[in-house]
């Protein structure tokens, strides 16, 4: 990944990385999307976009991002669905990611990029469109978008928009992230996983702490995973977020974290982060 191009000034807007503390795949809907149950906490780790308001209505993305053409990039597709929302096609901006998040990490950042587009730009062209509204538009470009867009730790269901706040602890975590990327329809399209988990109540969730059944399907397939985890989980319980390919274990104190990351073999990126129940792009956007 790259950032070429010019970054503009001003302060940027965050777009931070997800866990899933859980994840059950419960069912699956007619039109294939998968019915889930998860927990999702954010983590003080983010992507920062910059925003440049045009007057000549183009929607441009002024960074780069490897192997993603401008016209697929979500930051990109959450612009044209916002102005399309409008119904104003005047609109125009230049977006600059500078991008830090993994890509294929199961980490949620380019839903996270995604919503904080939303979120910026409703500011931005004084569209005032309400979080809700928002998040219905966020829900088209992605699942995991309406979570980053209200900005809370939550219990989610149905395909990851009905949520429920929750305030889970904020431990240290240390998130490691092998070398491989991971398409998240490679993996719910398995025929192998999971589909009919049994549905839990979130005190069932906090008693047993869950799985994620996504888990066995990438470590079948990407041996990668499979050793990070067991790697990890010599230092405390790990569990891989999301689809993958990034796997965390939560520990009681930074200093915990930092001395397992020490012994992080060479072949592996990790990094020590806070969970945060409350996304720092509520206070760049001024909502409670």
């Amino acid at each position: 990944m790259s950032n070429n191009g010019n970054k503009p000034s001003g302060q940027p807007w965050p777009a931070p990385a997800k866990l899933n503390l859980f994840l059950h795949v419960v069912g699956r809907r007619d039109d294939g999307y998968h019915l889930l149950q998860t927990v999702f906490q954010f983590i003080d780790w983010c992507d920062d976009l910059y925003f440049e308001l045009r007057s000549d209505r183009r929607l441009c993305r002024s960074s780069r991002l490897a192997g993603v053409a401008e016209e697929d990039d979500l930051v990109v597709r959450a612009a044209r669905a916002l102005r399309d929302s409008a119904a104003v096609d005047s609109l125009g901006v230049n977006i600059y990611v500078d991008k830090r998040l993994p890509m294929g990490g199961g980490l949620g950042g380019g839903s996270s990029n995604a919503a904080t587009t939303l979120v910026a730009l409703n500011q931005l062209w004084g569209l005032n469109f309400s979080l809700q509204r928002l998040a219905e538009i966020g829900l088209a470009l992605g699942a995991d978008v309406p979570v980053f867009i209200h900005g809370y730790a939550a219990w989610a269901e149905g395909v990851g928009e009905r949520l429920t706040r929750i305030n889970p602890e904020e431990p240290w975590y240390l998130v490691v992230v092998p070398a491989c990327s991971i398409s998240t329809a490679e993996i719910f399209s398995a025929p192998e996983l999971t589909r009919d988990s049994k549905i839990v109540k979130i005190r069932g969730f906090i008693a047993s702490a869950g799985r994620n059944d996504c888990e066995p399907v990438v470590c079948a397939r990407y041996p990668d995973v499979a050793e990070a985890l067991e790697w990890l989980s010599q230092y405390a319980p790990a569990r891989m977020s999301g689809s993958g390919a990034s796997v965390f274990s939560a520990f009681d104190t930074e200093s915990a974290a930092q001395r397992a990351l020490q012994q992080l073999p060479e072949k592996w990126q990790g990094t020590v982060v806070k969970g945060i129940n409350r996304s720092p792009l509520c206070e760049r956007a001024g909502y409670a």
